[in-house]
């Protein structure tokens, strides 16, 4: 009798009907995603877009010089384009051109291997942390062409000055830059880095540089364009390095000559270097690693 009560008090467990869904037909019909038009497509180019861009800045500086009609005070984009295509023809501005450059590569190597020094020994103690901390709260505010006197006085007048203001515009922002990637990397990075054996000198260059390459990056860009303006002020300034000079003295020679257009057309020249160097260089460079790697979209 007990034994029927305890079958009588258990719950009934009940059973779930099965549910079947059929397969229903398409008629034929099968879903695929919308082409894009062709204007869709011209659109996702970024490159056409910065064309697009570059084409309505000198739209209108043409129409602005059109206006003014004072080749004088500013001379219209065709103008400019002249004087610029005649200056790459007789070989003045590749020359010059090429003047500035090589000094800015030799600063900038010497500014990145400086903050590459420094970096390396923050990360590896506290004393070196807390120096390029001081150092960089005293120099990096510093303007670069304010050191224009100590470089005359220290190396005299040629590319020892350039190299050394340049120096100065590049290893502290590169430094700050990578300090700060360093220091984001999530500890739980580290951890596996140490758990696989690695320290020293292996942790940052399989762990910490990866990880903090956008970083890294964005400091080599702003490095770099701290170079470039400052290279151009130093030589406006004290211009003749190596007997000729470069885009900076170009500009300031054809300014006291009064030849406008030739000054649009060396600051033309300074501009397009920077595109170059901004979107086959940067951009190849973060196509192939931040882009690849995941970290940006």
């Amino acid at each position: 009798m007990s034994s029927a009560n305890a079958l009588a008090e258990r719950p009934r467990v009940s059973t779930r009907p099965e549910i079947v869904r059929e397969r229903t037909e398409t008629q034929g019909k099968t879903v695929v995603e919308k082409p894009l038009s062709t204007l869709e497509l011209l659109y996702n180019q970024a490159w056409l877009r910065k064309i697009l861009i570059l084409a309505v800045l000198a739209l209108v500086w043409e129409a602005y010089g059109r206006y003014l009609d004072n080749d004088l005070l500013f001379p219209t984009f065709t103008s400019t384009l002249a004087a610029f295509f005649r200056g790459v023809a007789d070989g003045t501005l590749p020359a010059r051109a090429w003047g500035s450059v090589k000094v800015l590569l030799i600063g900038y190597g010497l500014g990145i291997l400086l903050a590459t020094l420094l970096t390396g020994l923050a990360m590896a103690s506290r004393i070196g942390t807390d120096f390029l901390e001081t150092m960089t709260s005293m120099l990096n505010p510093l303007p670069a062409i304010a050191l224009l006197p100590l470089a005359l006085i220290w190396f005299g007048l040629g590319n020892g000055s350039l190299v050394f203001v340049l120096v100065h515009s590049v290893t502290w922002a590169i430094a700050l830059n990578t300090h700060s990637g360093f220091l984001s990397v999530s500890r739980t990075l580290k951890m596996v880095g140490r758990n696989y054996g690695l320290g020293g000198a292996g942790l940052i260059r399989k762990i910490l540089i990866p990880a903090a390459f956008p970083s890294i990056l964005t400091g080599l860009k702003v490095g770099w364009a701290f170079a470039w303006r400052t290279l151009i002020a130093a030589e406006l300034v004290f211009g003749v390095s190596s007997g000729s000079g470069g885009l900076g003295w170009f500009i300031f020679e054809n300014k006291n000559m009064l030849d406008i257009p030739n000054v649009f057309a060396g600051l033309l020249t300074v501009i397009i270097i920077g595109l170059i160097v901004e979107n086959l260089i940067f951009q190849t460079i973060e196509r192939h690693t931040i882009q690849r790697w995941g970290m940006q979209a």
